[in-house]
């Protein structure tokens, strides 16, 4: 199976704007970001979708979101962000390899699709 875009990027085999890295995660900028501050913070573990994730992963997807409060204090957001996931092609899911958004920077509206 080839490997996704993230995991290239987690690989060091193209370039990104990293932010963030940990053993466990990696934060960079979105190419196409839909606000001021636009992130994706992707864990290094391949599963390619939410829906994906066992038990085992439930780690994983807590330390995901304790890196979004980490990295929104880092960049002084002032604790104002919203996360997205998108699971599968219909939720808009391009790159299979979980993710999460981060946006902030301007007024987000409800519902967001």
């Amino acid at each position: 199976m080839s490997q996704t875009l993230f995991e290239k990027i987690i690989n060091k085999e193209i370039p990104a704007d990293i932010l963030y890295e940990d053993d466990i995660s990696i934060v960079i900028k979105d190419i196409s970001p839909q606000a001021p501050t636009h992130l994706l913070i992707i864990p290094k573990k391949v599963i390619p979708k939410l829906s994906d994730a066992t038990k085992e992963d439930q780690e994983i997807l807590g330390h995901l979101m304790l890196v979004a409060v980490k990295i929104s204090d880092d960049l002084g957001l002032d604790e104002t962000f919203r996360l997205v996931v998108n699971n599968g092609a219909k939720a808009g899911q391009s790159v299979f390899h979980l993710h999460l958004h981060l946006l902030s920077g301007r007024n987000l509206n409800w519902p967001p699709g």
